[in-house]
Formats: structure tokens, C-alpha cells, sequence
């Protein structure tokens, strides 16, 4: 009986202290919904943060970037017109300037003059042998003359008896065969002559000879290089052991750079651009585009472009130079780079409009350094988002902060061949 009373005593405590719990769990729950009900709504998060540029006018000058050698622009290469001749005396030497005409060597001469002298002497012996034969011709018309006479004498005679036949005969031989001696005195004047406007045509061309043993400048120019020597000998258009020409002259001095360029800018590229050449420890030139080459490598992917500099104080032949080549020039709207995106329909921007993107397609144009030309789609003070590829869509709202980087007002691009 006790053992029951006592089980049945803590069963009772046990239902007390829930309820009690119970009660004590509504009233915490009932205050924190009260408590929660006066607490004040919380605040939304702000927009994000962007980068905008403002879209502004700006100069662009497009260029390409060359680079070569310096070269001449016409170069001479100066020969001896008679061959196999010693050198005897230069005249001029490396850098002199030389006018068309002028002496540049002087080769031995005492050959020609011997060759000249038997000349003379066979030229004498042509007019003795025309002299011969002239003579020949009047001595043989004297005897086909005389002989016509005795045989017109001997015809009545023969026909009446007073002259035998075989004299008659005699007197027609001897006049054919004088007849035969004025055609052969006649032919040997001729063969006469002919020896001897031979041997004139042969001493015009030993004259010629003589007088091109100085050697002249064909034009104005500069000499570049020197290969002859004293004592050398010309064969041909060289001189003989050194595979160089007497002379090298760079004609009226005009001087250009022969570039390579890659083919993808060589399209760009066309006569009479202008361009702005650098020559290292020299400075700086004024150019203009001569000849783009017709032609690209199908080795290297180069082409070749001449940039013609002129005769210029400071420019050597074979010096390394490099070349800015201006290909288009334009004043228009301007973003930079990082703003635009690329797909498969062209570029986009991201336009920032009353605190909201919108995303717009453009055209661009030119580049020139870290700007690109817009020609469509902006207008000059729309905001732009400074760099594209973010994770903002249109219609998301944004605050904006003016980018730090400012468009320079000229920019010039340099593409590497």
C-alpha cells in the first residue's frame, strides 16, 4: 500500500511540472510574438557600385608599325665600258657627291693608244690599195678603148678580103679580154673601199674605247661604295677578284626604307600615306608610302613596303629604322576598350540610364590605343559601364562612380608587323 501511494505521489508532481512548463513555454511564446510584432521592418540592400566613363569626342590617328633598313632609291652600279683594263687613278672616295659627267677613275690607256696607231697605219694602207686600184681602172679602160678601135678597123677590112680571119679573131679577144680587166679593176676599187671604211668603223670604236678609259658618273648622286683599287682590273661589270662593282651611287641621293609589315596590316597600307620614320641615334623623319609591294612571303607572312625619305642629311644606307605609317585619321565618339563586349552580332555596351543598365549595340571604327571608335549607337555624354563582362543585366539598378582614367585627347595605335 505504501509502495503504491509513493508511485502514485510522483506521477502527480510529474503532470504538475509539465504544466507548469507548459504554461511558462505559452507565456515566453506569446511575448516573443508581441515583442515581434512592435520590432520595425528591416532595410533592403543597396544597389551595387559601377565604374562609368562618359562617351566624349576624340581625335584618332590610326597607324601601322614597320620596320626595316634604309636603302637607296635608285642605286647605280658603276661599270668601265671597255674591259680588262688596269685601274690608274680614282678620283672620288666614300660619302663625295658627284654631278653626272664627273670622273670617278681614270684606267691605263697606253693599249688603246698602240691599237689606235696600227689603225692609222691600216688606214694608210686602204687608201694606197683604192689609190692602185684606181689607177688600174684608167689604165684598163685605155686598153679596152684601143682595143674596140682595132677591132671596129678590122671589121671592113675582114669582110673585103684585105685582113685575115685569124687576126680578126686576135682583135675581138683582146677586146673582151680588156673589157674583163676594167670589171676586175672596177671590183678591186670596190673591195678597196670596203677594207677600208672596215678599218674607219674599227678606229671609231678604238676612239670610243680610248675615251671611256675615265670612267664617268652616269648621274647626280652619292657615292655609297667604292670596290675598285688602283691596279685592279674591271671584267666585265665587276672588278675582278672582289665580285664588286667600281662604284655604287645612290642616285640624286634619295634614300628609303624598305620595311616588312605583317599581311593582315599590309591591307591597310597604300601609296602616298604619310609616315613618321625613326632612325636609332639619328631621329626623326617625315616620309610617305612609295610602293606596298604586290607580293607577301609565303614563308614569313610579310609583305614590303618603301617609304620614300628623300635626300636627307644623317640618313646611311643599311642603317635600322622603324616606321609609323598613318592609315586613316578621324574625329568621332569614344570608349574605351574594356566597355565593349564582342559576340556573334558585333559589340555592346552597357549603358547606365536614370541609376539602371541597358545593354546597347554599337559600331565601332578605328582603334587607337586603349580608345575605339564608336560611329553608331552612343551618343556624346551617355554613361558606359568601364569594363564589360560583368554580372549586371538590363533593368538592374545600380550607383555609379566616374572611372579615374580619362580618354587622352589623341591617341596613336602601333601594330607590330
Amino acid at each position: 500500500m505504501k509502495t503504491r501511494s509513493l508511485i502514485a505521489l510522483l506521477v502527480l508532481g510529474g503532470l504538475a511540472a509539465a504544466a507548469y512548463e507548459s504554461g511558462l513555454l505559452s507565456s515566453l511564446m506569446e511575448k516573443a510574438s508581441h515583442i515581434e510584432a512592435k520590432a520595425p521592418p528591416a532595410e533592403a540592400a543597396p544597389p551595387p557600385v559601377v565604374s562609368v566613363v562618359g562617351v566624349a569626342m576624340h581625335d584618332f590617328v590610326e597607324t601601322v608599325l614597320v620596320t626595316g633598313s634604309l636603302v637607296p632609291r635608285e642605286e647605280i652600279l658603276v661599270a668601265p665600258e671597255v674591259e680588262g683594263l688596269r685601274v690608274l687613278e680614282l678620283k672620288v672616295d666614300e660619302g663625295d657627291r658627284v654631278k653626272k659627267g664627273d670622273v670617278l677613275a681614270v684606267l691605263v690607256s697606253e693599249t688603246m693608244e698602240s691599237q689606235v696607231a696600227q689603225n692609222d697605219a691600216a688606214i694608210a694602207r686602204a687608201n694606197a690599195a683604192i689609190s692602185r686600184a684606181q689607177s688600174q681602172i684608167v689604165e684598163a679602160d685605155a686598153r679596152l678603148a684601143e682595143a674596140k678601135s682595132a677591132l671596129e678597123r678590122a671589121r671592113p677590112l675582114v669582110k673585103s678580103k684585105y685582113l685575115a680571119e685569124s687576126v680578126y679573131d686576135q682583135r675581138e679577144a683582146a677586146a673582151k679580154t680588156a673589157e674583163a680587166q676594167l670589171t676586175a679593176a672596177r671590183d678591186g676599187l670596190k673591195f678597196a673601199e670596203a677594207e677600208k671604211a672596215q678599218v674607219e668603223a674599227q678606229r671609231s670604236e678604238l676612239i670610243w674605247r680610248r675615251g671611256n678609259t675615265a670612267v664617268k658618273s652616269p648621274a647626280d648622286g652619292l657615292v655609297s661604295r667604292r670596290g675598285a683599287r688602283v691596279g685592279s682590273i674591271a671584267i666585265g661589270a665587276f672588278v675582278a677578284g672582289s665580285g664588286e662593282p667600281l662604284f655604287r651611287i645612290v642616285a640624286r641621293g634619295e634614300i628609303e626604307l624598305d620595311a616588312e609589315v605583317s599581311e593582315t596590316r599590309l591591307a591597310k597600307i597604300a601609296a602616298d600615306q604619310q609616315a613618321r620614320v625613326e632612325v636609332g641615334g639619328t631621329g626623326e623623319f617625315a616620309g610617305t608610302v612609295r610602293l606596298v609591294s604586290p607580293e607577301v612571303d609565303k614563308a614569313t607572312r610579310l609583305g614590303r613596303v618603301r617609304i620614300f625619305l628623300g635626300d636627307k642629311a644623317g640618313l646611311r644606307v643599311g642603317a635600322f629604322a622603324r616606321g609609323l605609317i598613318e592609315t586613316a585619321r578621324a574625329r568621332n565618339l569614344a570608349v574605351p576598350q574594356s566597355a565593349i563586349l564582342y559576340d556573334d552580332q558585333g559589340a555592346t555596351v552597357q549603358v547606365v540610364i536614370d541609376g539602371k543598365i541597358e545593354t546597347r549595340r554599337i559600331e565601332t571604327g578605328l582603334t587607337a590605343g586603349s580608345q575605339v571608335e564608336v560611329r553608331r549607337g552612343l551618343a556624346a555624354g551617355d554613361l558606359v559601364v568601364a569594363k564589360s563582362g560583368t554580372f549586371l543585366r538590363n533593368g538592374d539598378a545600380v550607383r555609379t562612380v566616374l572611372s579615374s582614367s580619362k580618354l587622352q585627347d589623341s591617341e596613336v595605335s602601333e601594330a607590330a608587323p
